[in-house]
Formats: structure tokens, C-alpha cells, sequence
């Protein structure tokens, strides 16, 4: 099955391969990257980090450089998940049900009172019978949009951020109504203080904290209830991301509009000024499928089309004010190398639930019985097959498969470890063998001509070698003139000269092998007293 890449997080660095090789789903925030969360493959959850605040949902206030389990969260299945600078974190599960934990100073868990929460509670005013799709958070709000399209906010609403006509927090969750009342929203995201709404029509709406022009509306005030983005009238918007004060729209034609704080260039318009309209941004006619900016920072990025990766705005402390072209393969990677703090801007998710690569396909059909159409008999036992692959992968199966309508073919000449491995290799393109058992597929490879497995061979053969085994390897060098090889453990063999000549093996070598084996060995200075 398919793992989920964390390699360029740090904080997952001590985490063991069999670890990580769980890993379905993952999250990194907190101040410096120190904290994050992770789902494992069959739904457990886990946490590590410093914990500020409980916002690790442990239950207490410890620090963690082991993953702890947060039992309450293990089965349900998180499709969205978002976090604040408290920090304080919010989920939806596939139920629709929210969770949230950690910092609480303004309310924005949702539960009406202002202690942090140490351990997920669900969020349950006003969402009981709301199924929840995706949740945002601001600094310290958090807006949740339900299937039904509506929006509910709660926390710190100093700017109207909450969008409730006022400027007083909101300890629990409430609709955002007043213009979108009857409209139905599709997409949302926060930045530091402000929030962002796109409806099924391609308007946006946006709400709160706009000193830097991030609403888009044109002007540099505040608002305490939603306002649509005028300016955006006649293009189709269909998601949007906010960076810390800057704001980034995606057309449905593939176009990326910006707008808002620019003193690092996060607005890709080549130059540092402010925008508080939205303003369109040069990709080079390249299409565009995915915006990413996080309300933790000022970097921006996006993906085009062809799969390409696109970033501005502060990189690491640099300041690039056009967007430039990367060698990342996700947008994910962006925030992992370049954004400060590096942390992720939304949950990490193992592409396609059970999308399989053609080599992983064909890999997970070996010795499958299911839809193979020939078997192999092999020392009384059965190796289930697909011709067309054999005769993709390997001359001698395309002629002799060519020749045959056999539905079961017996082999005498080789054993069924060895040409199990054999055929393991066509599907897999490795070799999965101890090196004395590597003798007789080197055998084989040499029987069929095949020059690759071969090499693959002789190579496993080499990183097992050992005094005891050397002259047996030597052997079999010899008689499969795999000349690389015997090389190889000929100069073994005068490096362990006198434990190699002690073995049984050594004892049982062939006349001819033994002469050649000592004028060798005297050539090599193997004798010298």
C-alpha cells in the first residue's frame, strides 16, 4: 500500500521506517514546526512535539519526542483539519462531526468557555445535526462550512472575523448569514484575522481584518459581516487560500488572482506594493489546479496543470516577488522547505485513496490466482502468472508463449525457490533471495540470457559473501562464467586465505578449480613467505 512522504518534515526525522510506512495522513504546526499529528493506516491516531497549550489533545500539558496515541480520535476518519496560533486545533471527521483542543483564550474551540481543552471535545452548538466538510482557523477563530453549504464561526472576532455584525468574540458556533443567507458556499479558508468564502457560482465573499487589503474589496476597512468581491465579478473563482494578510483565488479557467499584503512579494506581481483589489498574476499561460498559502505565513504557491510547482513570496527569508518554478512535486514540499515557520497549510493526504502505480499493480498481481491465465509447476507446487506480462518482460517466454496455448507448464531443470524468484523479478523488477540460493538464479539468468538479473545476481551474491561461503560462491562464478563475480571472490578468497582454506568446502573443491585456484592465488602474491 501507498505511504504518505513526510521525509522533508523534520519533526518526523526520529519517527523508524515501519513507522512512517503507516503514515496516511499527517499534519505539522506550531510556532517553529515543533508539533504535529499523524493517522496511521488503520486509523489510529498520533501525536509529538512541545504540546503548547494541549494543542497536541493528550490530555496533559507534556512535551513528546515519542508519538503518543490520542485514543479519542483513533477510528474516525479526519477529512479535514486546521489549526490556529494559540495554537489551538479543529477537525471534521467523515461523520461531519468537529473536534477541537488546545489554546481557548478567545473561545475558539467553540464551547463557550475560555479554559484550553486538553483532550478533543466535540463541538456540538448549533453543528448536532450539521454534517461538517471542512473546517478553517484564523489566528485564534475557526469557521467550519457544512454539506448543506453554510458557514459557522466562533472564536476571537476583534475584526470581525466571526462576521456576526460585531466585533465581540464568540464563544460558540454561529451562521454566517446577512448576505449568504440563501447562497451556498463551496470553499473556504482564513487568514490571520480575516475570512474567506467561495460560493457554488464562483463569487467571493470575504469578512474581518482588512488593513492590508485582503478582502479584495478595494478599500482598507474592516467588516463585521461578509462582503462579495466586486471586482471578481464575471470570473468564476473556485478555491481560494490565505496567507498571513495576503489572499490567493483560483479561476475555474486555471488563472490565480492575488491580493492583499505584498512586502514580501506573496502577491507574485513582481513588486512589493499592497494590493486591495485582485489582481491577476503571470503564469505564463501555464494552467493552474491548486493555490497553497497558510495564515502562519508569507509564502505562496502554486500547481500548474502539467504537475509543475510554483512559489513567491518569503522563501526562507528572501523575498521572491515573481512566481517561480521549482522542482517540488507538490505544493506540500513548498511549505516543508521554504515557509517560515515551515508547517503545513492543510492536512497531508496520501493522493487517492488506493490509486496503485502501474508497478505496484503489477506487483500486487504476482502468484495472484485471480485473473491469471498460466501456472507454473515447480517441485509439485503452483506459480500463478499473466502471459501477455511474461511476454512483455522476457525474449524467451515471448517465443515459447508464442508457441504454446498451455494453461499449466511444468519446469524441471530449476527449483521452485529459484524460479519463483525468477518470475517475482518480471513483475517486480527485484530480487528477493539469500545469496546461496542467488547461485542458482544466476543459473537461470544465464540459462534465459538475461543480462540485468544477472548483474542483480552477482550483486546480492557479493554483499553475502562470508568464509565459509566464499569457495562455493567461487564455484559457481566459475561455472556460470559470471567473470565480474568470480573476481570478486577470488580476491575474497586470498583476503581470507587461510580461514578459506580450512572450510569443507575448500576440502571438496574441484581438482581443475583447486590447480587454477593456487597459480591464481601465486600470481596475487598469496604465497610469498
Amino acid at each position: 500500500c501507498i505511504m504518505l512522504d513526510v521525509g522533508k518534515w523534520p519533526v518526523f526525522a526520529l519517527l523508524p521506517p515501519e513507522e512512517l510506512r503507516l503514515i496516511r495522513q499527517a499534519c505539522v504546526f506550531g510556532s517553529a514546526g515543533n508539533e504535529a499529528l499523524y493517522v496511521t493506516l488503520n486509523d489510529e491516531v498520533f501525536a509529538l512535539g512541545t504540546n503548547c497549550s494541549g494543542c497536541l489533545g493528550l490530555g496533559d500539558l507534556q512535551s513528546t519526542i515519542e508519538p503518543r496515541r490520542i485514543d479519542v480520535l483513533c477510528g474516525k476518519k479526519i477529512v479535514s483539519l486546521s489549526y490556529g496560533t494559540g495554537p489551538h486545533v479543529v477537525i471534521a471527521t467523515a461523520d461531519g462531526e468537529v473536534f477541537a483542543w488546545g489554546h481557548n483564550g478567545y473561545s475558539q474551540l467553540g464551547n463557550g468557555t475560555t479554559n484550553h481543552g486538553l483532550t478533543p471535545a466535540q463541538v456540538s452548538t448549533n453543528l448536532l445535526n450539521k454534517r461538517v466538510t471542512e473546517v478553517a482557523c484564523g489566528s485564534h477563530h475557526t469557521i467550519a462550512l457544512t454539506v448543506d453549504g453554510e458557514v459557522f464561526a466562533w472564536g476571537y472576532n476583534n475584526s470581525g472575523q466571526v462576521g456576526s455584525g460585531s466585533t465581540a468574540n464568540q464563544p460558540t458556533p454561529r451562521r454566517v448569514s446577512s448576505c449568504l443567507q440563501n447562497k451556498v458556499v463551496v470553499n473556504i479558508a482564513c487568514g490571520q484575522l480575516c475570512s474567506m468564502a467561495v460560493l457554488d457560482n464562483g463569487e467571493t465573499y470575504g469578512w474581518g481584518y482588512n488593513c492590508n487589503g485582503q478582502l479584495g474589496l478595494g478599500n482598507n476597512g474592516n467588516q463585521q459581516t461578509p462582503c462579495r468581491i466586486a471586482a471578481l465579478q464575471g470570473v468564476n473563482i473556485v478555491q481560494v487560500a490565505c496567507g498571513y494578510a495576503h489572499t490567493l483565488a483560483l479561476t475555474d479557467e486555471g488563472c490565480v488572482y492575488a491580493w492583499g499584503a505584498n512586502s514580501y512579494g506573496q502577491l507574485g506581481t513582481g513588486n512589493k506594493s499592497n494590493q486591495a483589489v485582485p489582481t491577476l498574476i503571470n503564469t505564463d499561460k501555464e494552467r493552474m489546479v491548486e493555490v497553497a498559502a497558510c495564515h502562519t505565513s508569507h509564502t505562496s504557491a502554486a500547481r500548474t496543470q502539467s504537475g509543475q510547482v510554483l512559489m513567491w513570496g518569503q522563501c526562507r527569508g528572501q523575498a521572491v516577488a515573481c512566481p517561480y518554478l521549482t522542482h517540488f512535486a507538490s505544493t506540500d514540499d513548498v511549505f516543508a522547505c521554504f515557509a517560515t515557520p515551515a508547517v503545513t497549510w492543510h492536512l497531508l493526504t496520501v493522493d487517492g485513496d488506493d490509486y496503485l502505480t502501474v508497478a505496484q499493480s503489477l506487483k500486487k498481481e504476482f502468484d495472484s490466482p485471480d485473473i491469471s491465465d498460466l501456472k507454473f509447476l515447480v517441485d509439485g507446487k503452483c506459480i500463478h502468472v499473466h502471459k501477455a506480462l511474461l511476454k512483455i518482460r522476457c525474449e524467451h517466454f515471448r517465443a515459447l508463449l508464442n508457441e504454446t496455448d498451455e494453461e499449466s507448464i511444468e519446469i524441471q531443470q530449476f527449483s521452485y525457490l529459484v524460479y519463483r524468484a525468477f518470475l517475482e523479478y518480471l513483475y517486480t523488477d527485484t530480487i528477493n533471495l539469500p545469496p546461496e540460493d542467488a547461485i542458482g538464479l544466476l543459473d537461470l539468468a544465464t540459462f534465459y540470457r538475461e543480462t540485468r538479473l544477472k548483474r542483480l545476481c552477482q550483486e546480492t551474491i557479493k554483499r553475502g559473501i562470508s568464509e565459509e561461503n566464499a569457495i562455493t560462491l567461487l564455484s559457481a562464478a566459475v561455472k556460470y562464467e559470471a567473470r565480474d563475480l568470480e573476481e570478486f571472490c577470488f580476491k575474497f578468497c586470498v583476503n581470507h586465505l587461510t580461514a578459506v582454506t580450512q572450510t569443507q568446502a575448500f576440502a571438496d573443491m574441484d581438482h581443475e578449480l583447486l590447480k587454477t585456484f593456487i597459480s591464481k592465488a601465486s600470481r596475487y602474491g598469496a604465497f610469498k613467505n
